[in-house]
């Protein structure tokens, strides 16, 4: 019996690699990050919650630093949405007919058009004479860090369960892979309760840089070949 009539082109799946995705996406979001620290001497940027007088100073001050920071923001957000639409296909591909599948496809498509909002608001804020009128600064601040905060952390939760579920029962990822996005989806749901009480936003960046090592994990390690 030849090779050929024992495995067949269809039986491994073909996209862009996931795991290439997630680290072009961490990659893209922490240089954001390290780069604004750079060029404003690790003063980052103002959240909504320092006094407006600061926030303006910032703003008017690095305004360069905050339109590349923006712009590698926006970057970042078009491999998170392809992560998505290639797992997802892996999934359907391997024949997981469950809802999970749908969800975390709603889920990351979600996250990549919460961050995109979050970069713009960013963009805006740093054209001319925005930043001038404080309510109308504060009002895009306040925009800006609900989108990039807990709406795109909750939507990355959907993303992490959906795609979680279907994999620790079939076993398309190891073990501890699929654990890790069942717990950090759970703390990004609980993460919601921080639009109430405040000091629950710490759950943010734990669920958020918890989920770029499952990215990068479920990318490299989620099977490929139908068997």
């Amino acid at each position: 019996m030849s090779v050929s009539s024992i495995y067949s082109p269809f039986d491994k799946h073909r996209g862009p690699h996931p795991g290439i995705l997630a680290i072009v996406h961490v990659s893209l979001f922490a240089g954001s990050l390290m780069l604004l620290g750079i060029l404003t001497k690790g003063m980052g940027f103002p959240n909504p919650f320092v006094p407006l007088a600061e926030a303006q100073h910032r703003l008017l001050t690095f305004t360069d630093a905050t339109r590349y920071s923006a712009f590698l923001q926006f970057g970042a957000a078009v491999p998170l949405g392809l992560f998505t639409a290639a797992v997802t296909s892996r999934l359907s591909f391997l024949g997981v007919n469950v809802t999970g599948v749908s969800i975390a496809l709603f889920g990351g498509i979600a996250a990549s058009v919460f961050m995109t909002l979050s970069a713009l608001c960013s963009w805006v804020l740093v054209q001319p004479g925005v930043a001038d009128d404080l309510s109308t600064m504060h009002a895009i601040q306040l925009f800006g860090f609900a989108t990039g905060g807990v709406a795109q952390v909750v939507a990355l939760g959907l993303l992490m369960a959906g795609i979680a579920v279907p994999c620790l029962f079939g076993k398309y990822t190891p073990k501890w892979v699929a654990w890790l996005g069942l717990i950090l989806a759970a703390i990004a749901e609980l993460s919601t309760l921080s639009l109430l009480f405040p000091p629950l936003m710490i759950l943010l960046p734990v669920a958020r840089f918890g989920s770029y090592i499952w990215l990068i994990a479920t990318g490299f390690t989620i099977t490929k070949n139908r068997q």
